[in-house]
């Protein structure tokens, strides 16, 4: 598990990184806001957290297409779902070395696109914590979607309408999080502990449906 871990992150830095793509697809949302919203600071800082965190979801599903499709094309995901270890353990790996490569980088650069948005320092605190925590979710919902479109030449689009749906209730709990943080009378630890639980949840059913999934299509 740890070599496959290991290849995987050298495969993605090797083909130029989700990292990049991600931040620099995070950084093309941030700097465009402002031209929507006007000069309004106030009415910035205000949103900002639910932009910043819009943008965090959209820019995780970068990438997730090729999650399984690139050993797919070349044989190698047959002999990894055929190897000796269970096919839900090489999905869960594949799914951390995405998150170390596409999701932790986004969050790290969460305080230089808060400043951008006005936010305050517990505002870009709470947005990091939450994305923190929050982002494995969708990293492991996504697994699914690719698991199920693995087949498809095309499916990319196909992967953003099944997985988008089913990440909405991580986008809910991560803004009422974030705004607790910031408002006195709203509550932050009780939609960061769901926040937290939907990550574990999906840490176990995510690879166990991607596994019955690919093994499926591979069979």
């Amino acid at each position: 598990m740890r070599a496959l871990l290991t290849r995987e992150l050298r495969l993605a830095l090797r083909t130029g990184g989700g990292a990049f793509y991600g931040v620099l697809f995070f950084l093309a949302v941030v700097s465009i806001t402002p031209f929507a919203v006007g000069p309004d600071l106030k009415l910035l800082s205000t949103i900002g957290p639910a932009i910043l965190w819009i943008s965090i979801l959209l820019a995780n599903l970068l990438g997730l297409d090729r999650l399984f499709q690139a050993d797919s094309e070349d044989g190698s995901l047959d002999l990894l779902l055929l190897g000796p270890h269970p096919a839900t353990a090489v999905v869960l790996v594949k799914c951390i070395a995405h998150w170390l490569t596409t999701g932790l980088p986004l969050v790290i650069a969460t305080p230089v696109f808060g400043l951008l948005m006005n936010m305050q320092a517990p505002a870009i605190a709470a947005v990091m914590a939450t994305a923190l925590v929050g982002s494995p979710a969708i990293t492991f919902i996504g697994a699914v979607g690719a698991a199920v479109t693995v087949s498809l030449p095309r499916g990319g689009l196909l992967l953003a309408i099944v997985v988008l749906p089913l990440v909405i209730p991580v986008l809910i709990f991560a803004v009422s999080a974030t705004h607790g943080a910031v408002a006195d009378p709203a509550p932050f630890t009780a939609p960061f502990l769901l926040l937290c639980a939907l990550s574990l949840f999906f840490a176990v059913l995510g690879p166990l449906i991607a596994a019955w999934t690919l093994r499926h299509s591979t069979g």
